[in-house]
């Protein structure tokens, strides 16, 4: 099953379930942020990405640079461990892992929350790859992908328990966009995956087609 369709599955089960105003609420957000153009003014293939020293899980100091001596690069910047779409995104990453190695790729993912709740995330779904904590934000800015939550969508994640301000450690309700990015030994960005729709993701066989196309 693609992630596409784990995702749809995931929709059909979850969305019946929120209230009619508040998945309006919801939705009109979402087109209003990809309306916004944030996602076109995102980095993007060609272009060549910043120095990235961040701790990962267990807050060990990560050059990720220097991990493009070894070969091309999958990073995957997502929301957090409290947002169902990207822990599906994350299992499935986990799922084709051997495969994204033995096209020479090394998977890091990226995510706003504090090293012991991305921690929580990486045992949760037995994840073998780096998760860093961009605290703050300040890579994912570098990037592009940085916007407020609507203060509207606040007190509602807050129902749902999604407290952004608690698993990230700062007030300011910032989150990423998804963004999966494959880079080369160059540190150039060779392919791109950007969308504002968070319900939107890189189909891991699509990240691996363009990990072939390095080879």
């Amino acid at each position: 099953m693609t992630l596409e369709m784990q995702i749809k599955k995931l929709q059909e089960e979850m969305l019946p379930m929120i209230p009619a105003d508040v998945l309006t609420l919801l939705l009109s957000k979402t087109q209003e942020l990809v309306n916004s153009g944030i996602s076109e003014k995102a980095f993007k293939k060609g272009d060549k990405i910043p120095k990235i020293i961040l701790p990962n899980a267990l807050n060990k100091t990560i050059n990720v640079n220097e991990l493009l001596n070894d070969g091309p690069l999958v990073i995957s910047f997502y929301r957090g461990g409290w947002c169902p779409y990207c822990n599906l995104e994350l299992k499935e990453l986990q799922d084709k892992l051997s495969e994204i190695k033995s096209n020479g790729g090394t998977l890091i993912a990226i995510t706003p929350e504090l090293p012991d709740n991305s921690l929580a995330t990486s045992e949760k779904h037995k994840l073998e790859f780096e998760v860093l904590s961009d605290v703050g934000n300040k890579t994912a800015k570098e990037f592009g992908l940085v916007f407020n939550l609507a203060e509207e969508l606040r007190p509602i994640y807050k129902q749902f328990n999604f407290d952004i301000t608690k698993y990230n450690g700062d007030e300011t309700w910032s989150l990423p966009i998804p963004a999966t990015y494959i880079v080369n030994k160059e540190g150039v960005i060779t392919e791109s995956f950007v969308n504002a729709d968070y319900t939107k993701r890189m189909e891991p066989a699509d990240i691996i087609e363009a990990l072939k196309n390095l080879q």
